[in-house]
């Protein structure tokens, strides 16, 4: 019998699962290159819209940015700046050179001015109203014999200078010209961190050039450059010859004034530092009004509360400054102020830095009144005082020497002639005569002519009472020591073991 055999016939055709595969591969090619192609184009078209953002602050800000030269007659035998950072100053001595000629190392000694010499310097402005005043550095115009402004437009003034403020190197001179191009000032307290900024300015002499980049930082205090600070920190590009130019925003609003660099070449490193607005429109208004500042005044010296000073108050929270001093009949003191008092709120605001209060208490009208808020004890206490008057001879707010967190220190009882010698007569307490090296009160910044005033809050008078007050302090915490050092007194707080 023959088996009835079926022969399978061969279809040339794939299977129809393999056919819609096939099928919706091309389909999402030719759908996903068109969007590919698209995304392309808009990111480019994104960068397009950026720089143009950039190009139209240009055309918007650069008419109102002014181009400054200094002339000044040298009357010294010889000029020296002295840094607050020392030998390694990170501001670099360039931005001195670049503007007053003083040498650097490996410099030739005839870029040195001599006697009766003039020299030259330079800077930026930018114009704040068309009848001519225009806002810059003290820095670059105080002191000088001979200002000269120059517009884009390629204008030239001789400029007259209205007041200047070395104590936040805020100045405003003025041209005599009228409808001229103005800078809007904007909000510097709004502006953000990362957010755009763009820097105009003449650097090294190259008439309004611009640079962008975004802000670093807000509030930096406590770096040296003048007494009253906080800065915008910004990565915007900013050179010796861009002090006292703009920082502005997208918008073209002025939130910053162009003051410094911290750089170790003297050229741009990165960072650079610029006055905020809001605090140079108060100065501003009343250099122009008066053609000087009028400061608050406090009388009190305060310092930072570190996490030693804070467990020596018995703070759980480390926020708010410390009280190391309160000057006789100052405001601060009629109000109720004591010294190691912790403020911790000033006009309903938290305070937690010695730079920012500063600031606050500076910009306050003298007459006026303020609430303040300190720890004493433990205890909530709101007092009201009445803001005076900063002069010249008298200390404001002073930020006491930096605190230092770490005893190998000789001492003496004051004597009559260790008072007159240090200049302590009707003082109480204990001198400090030698330090070791090394030794916890080395480490903590002690130095030999320090009096110590108080050895956790308690007042002593003698080596006896020291060494009393050492022995019944408690040995798992710091000792808090009140030292005396100069004019101004600051707390330390010391781990014997």
């Amino acid at each position: 019998m023959k088996k009835n055999i079926q022969k399978k016939r061969y279809n040339p055709f794939p299977p129809s699962w393999v056919r819609w595969s096939v099928i919706a591969v091309w389909l999402s090619a030719a759908l996903l290159l068109p969007m590919v192609s698209q995304a392309k184009d808009g990111g480019i078209e994104n960068l397009r819209q950026t720089s143009k953002a950039f190009a139209d602050v240009a055309r918007q800000v650069s008419p109102a940015v002014v181009f400054i030269q200094i002339e000044k007659t040298v009357q010294q035998p010889e000029v020296q700046f002295f840094s607050p950072f020392g030998p390694g100053n990170p501001f670099g001595d360039e931005l001195l050179r670049h503007f007053f000629g003083v040498p650097g190392p490996g410099k030739s000694p005839r870029a040195h001015p001599s006697p009766g010499q003039r020299v030259v310097g330079q800077g930026s402005g930018f114009i704040i109203s068309r009848d001519g005043y225009i806002l810059t550095n003290n820095h670059v115009v105080g002191d000088a014999d001979k200002v000269t402004v120059k517009l884009l437009d390629g204008r030239e003034f001789t400029a007259k200078t209205i007041g200047v403020d070395p104590h936040s190197d805020v100045a405003v001179i003025k041209i005599d010209a009228v409808d001229l191009p103005v800078l809007e000032l904007g909000d510097s307290d709004a502006i953000e961190v990362g957010e755009w900024v763009v820097a105009i300015g003449n650097p090294f002499g190259l008439s309004h050039t611009l640079t962008v980049g975004v802000v670093s930082a807000k509030g930096r205090s406590s770096i040296g450059i003048a007494d009253y600070e906080n800065f915008i920190q910004t990565d915007a590009a900013i050179n010796p010859g861009n002090s006292g130019g703009p920082l502005v925003d997208l918008d073209g609003k002025v939130v910053g004034m162009n003051t410094a660099i911290f750089s170790q070449s003297g050229g741009y490193m990165g960072i650079g530092f610029a006055i905020p607005i809001n605090m140079a429109k108060s100065i501003k208004d009343q250099l122009i009004q008066t053609g000087s500042v009028v400061r608050g005044y406090l009388g009190i010296v305060i310092q930072d509360l570190t996490p030693e000073l804070a467990k020596s108050f018995g703070m759980k929270d480390q926020k708010g400054i410390v009280v190391a001093q309160v000057s006789e009949d100052s405001p601060a003191e009629k109000a109720g102020m004591k010294q190691g008092d912790v403020i911790v709120e000033f006009d309903g605001k938290p305070v937690d830095q010695v730079g920012p209060f500063r600031n606050e208490v500076a910009l306050k009208t003298p007459g006026s009144t303020e609430d303040i808020t300190v720890l004493r004890n433990g205890e909530r206490k709101v007092l009201s005082v009445t803001i005076g008057q900063l002069t010249d001879k008298e200390g404001d707010v002073a930020e006491g020497p930096h605190n230092l967190e770490k005893l190998g220190m000789t001492v003496q009882n004051l004597t009559p002639e260790l008072a007159h010698q240090l200049g302590l007569e009707g003082k109480k307490g204990v001198v400090v005569t030698g330090v070791a090296q090394g030794s916890v009160a080395a480490l903590a910044n002690i130095k030999p002519g320090g009096m110590i005033l108080e050895v956790n809050r308690q007042p002593i008078e003698n080596t006896e009472e020291l060494k009393k007050a050492m022995a019944e302090a408690p040995e798992d915490s710091p000792v808090l020591l009140l030292i005396l050092e100069g004019e101004y007194a600051r707390y330390v707080a010391l781990q014997t073991e």
